[in-house]
């Protein structure tokens, strides 16, 4: 892949791919229609990628910029392919059930043989976590912008005298 650049569609995969640490949704999202999760396995197999991926996640605080996407997408995520699981009157693959995006099913369970129970993450815990982590960052930016009005101020006075 030496001297092939970088299309568009790639770099969407690789923001895409940062945000949410999945190669299948990155991929999906990006325009990968057609098996996003082998489009998502060959990009990542890329040096130009890992390095795209590397350069645009540098500045990034990844710890704390992961955990947020994680409760954005518990939160805000979707169900519809655990309602497929659950409303699909044929058996399912393990390619098809591979293809399903189930990151807010909690627990699955088949009662006594018959239909099929799912149990999803409640969403309220990870906004409150979001609400918790935005208050601790506004706090910590109020403070900050009073830290460095008490410095201009004592420049401010220094310069005077």
């Amino acid at each position: 892949m030496k001297g092939k650049k970088i299309s568009p569609k790639e770099r969407l995969f690789c923001i895409y791919y940062i945000e949410s640490r999945s190669g299948r949704e990155a991929a999906a999202r990006a325009g990968f229609s057609i098996c996003p999760e082998k489009a998502a396995a060959k990009l990542l197999m890329r040096d130009d990628i890992k390095k795209e991926i590397t350069k645009c996640s540098k500045g990034r605080a990844a710890g704390l910029d992961e955990v947020c996407q994680g409760y954005r997408r518990l939160a805000f995520g979707t169900v519809a392919d655990a309602l497929r699981l659950l409303f699909s009157e044929e058996a399912l693959t393990d390619d098809k059930l591979e293809k399903m995006d189930l990151f807010n099913v909690a627990e699955i369970k088949r009662p006594k043989g018959v239909g099929l129970e799912i149990k999803f993450f409640d969403r309220l815990k990870p906004l409150e976590r979001l609400q918790t982590l935005s208050e601790f960052e506004n706090e910590s930016e109020g403070a900050l912008g009073f830290y460095q009005a008490l410095e201009r101020g004592a420049k401010a006075l220094e310069n005077r005298n």
